[in-house]
Parts: C-alpha cells; structure tokens; sequence
C-alpha cells in the first residue's frame, strides 16, 4: 500500500499578503507580531503551507508505519477561533516555560491562544526558540 500524501503542503504564496488579510484587525495585528517573533528567532523565512499555516524551517520524518514526509519545525496559524502555535516536540519538557507563560490551551504539539496579550511574549519566544533548538538536534 502506498503511502499517503500529506494534505497540508509548502507553497509559493505571499505570507504577508496572507496575514495582511486575518480579520478581525487585532487579530491580523497580533499574526503579524508572531511573524517578527518567529523570524527573529528561526532565522528562516516564513513559508505558507497549506492555506493557512505560517511555517518556519523544515525537517524530514519517517513514522513506523512507513509513511514520510517534510514537516515544518515550527509555525503559527491566525485561526477563527484563536492562533495557534505549533511546538513540534509538544510541551511536556517545558513545564517550566508554560507555568509562566499565561493564559493559553494546549494540543499535542499545538499552543492554542486568543490573543498575545494573554500571554508573556518574552516566556514565548523561549519556548519557540528551545522546540526549535530540539527539533534541529533530534533531526540534524
């Protein structure tokens, strides 16, 4: 059986036309301050993938079933509901990190938050910075 191919892919499109157009404006305000955040801290440039997904580097996996595929190391969506964060490695090594980050929910490896002022933004950026350092040494 062939492996199945992944739904949510990289592309060529324009991030920043993306965010520019997130309603409402505090939200679009808020996706275009993590972009900075995640630009900064990456060092990698903002890639859409899929039609929502802002995505930063890329790493290559294989689960046991066979299937692989590229991922992104790290990314943020300006969903309806919320923006959603994505920390590849999850949250469990970072206990001390999300005790002092502020209101927010947790996925698997998805922080969800209904805008940045909920949240320390000094304590997120050392989260997306030590997911990233992970996500880089476990896939060097």
């Amino acid at each position: 059986m062939a492996a199945k191919e992944l739904k949510t892919t990289p592309h060529d499109g324009n991030v920043r036309e993306f965010l520019e157009s997130v309603e409402p404006e505090s939200k679009r305000k808020d996706s275009l301050e993590l972009l900075e955040i995640f630009e900064k801290i990456t060092g990698e440039p903002a890639i859409l993938w899929g039609p929502s997904i802002v995505g930063f580097g890329k790493y290559r996996f294989k689960y046991a079933s066979g299937q692989e595929g590229d991922w992104m190391i790290t990314g943020f969506s300006p969903r309806k509901q919320n923006l959603v964060v994505y920390i590849m490695p999850g949250f469990s090594r970072y206990d001390e990190l999300m005790s002092r980050l502020g209101k927010y929910k947790t996925g698997k490896s998805c922080l969800y938050i209904n805008k940045l002022e909920d949240i320390d933004l000094h304590i997120l950026a050392d989260l997306i910075g030590a997911s990233v350092q992970y996500m880089k040494n476990k896939y060097a």
